[in-house]
């Protein structure tokens, strides 16, 4: 899935009023990139999975649909392996791409931490190579608890998962299908968005996933999306008077 790659610009200065706008150049979300894998969807699946391995499978089957990404552009749709890092109460599940033997490109993030039995708070962190600084997914719901995941992952004894696949070797009941086009990508996932279950935020709602080791992979073989946005508005500098 290709994507057009928008040049910096001069920031827009508008001078003589109360307020001054400017234009950063930054690496944000791009349309194509939610057309690849929406993370709205990709948290309603999670919610959804009785565990990481159902989880994995529901996000690379077919027929859900759901994982849309092509990364390396060959035509065909990217297998999406998961991984799980823990340090004490708090997890991070690692959505990754195997693109060679040793290429990965890590495309999001799912943290979960626990406050108490029944407080847990959760978000989908998207990779900011593809969607850009500070872009989650958070849950509108409260008792998190009552997921059937959630209740795996914090079960006595529970191990952290890492998927049996890689690069050559995926599962039996996977098979590689072409993307579809953006307005038909919708068409499939707005099932798992009919009832907002899950806001896209720019703020962390996580402020212990510090705790666990976890260092990004990143591909050459993918492209850095970088757009523009506005930056926020600042109070302009009035003149000192003598």
């Amino acid at each position: 899935m290709k994507t057009n790659w928008m040049k910096q610009i001069v920031p827009l200065l508008l001078v003589g009023g109360c307020l001054v706008f400017a234009q950063d150049t930054v690496i944000t979300q791009t349309d194509d990139v939610v057309d690849g894998l929406d993370l709205q969807a990709v948290g309603a699946l999670f919610k959804e999975s009785e565990d990481l391995a159902a989880f994995e499978k529901a996000l690379n089957d077919p027929d859900t649909g759901v994982n849309n990404l092509d990364l390396d552009e060959n035509g065909d749709v990217d297998f999406i392996r998961v991984v799980e890092e823990v340090a004490d109460d708090t997890h991070l599940i690692i959505l990754q791409v195997p693109l060679r033997e040793d290429e990965f490109q890590d495309v999001a993030t799912i943290e979960v931490e626990r406050v108490d039995s029944e407080t847990y708070h959760m978000q989908v962190r998207g990779n900011e190579d593809l969607y850009g600084p500070d872009y989650y997914v958070a849950p509108t719901v409260v008792h998190l608890h009552t997921w059937p995941i959630i209740t795996r992952i914090y079960g006595p004894g529970y191990r952290p998962y890492r998927s049996f696949f890689y690069w050559g070797f995926y599962p039996r009941w996977w098979r590689p299908y072409r993307p579809v086009h953006g307005q038909v990508y919708h068409t499939r996932v707005v099932k798992y968005k009919t009832k907002p279950l899950f806001v896209v935020t720019r703020k962390s709602r996580i402020t212990t996933v510090h705790k666990v080791h976890y260092r990004p992979r990143h591909s050459v073989l993918v492209k850095r999306r970088v757009v523009r946005r506005p930056a926020t508005a600042r109070p302009a500098r009035r003149p000192v008077r003598r």
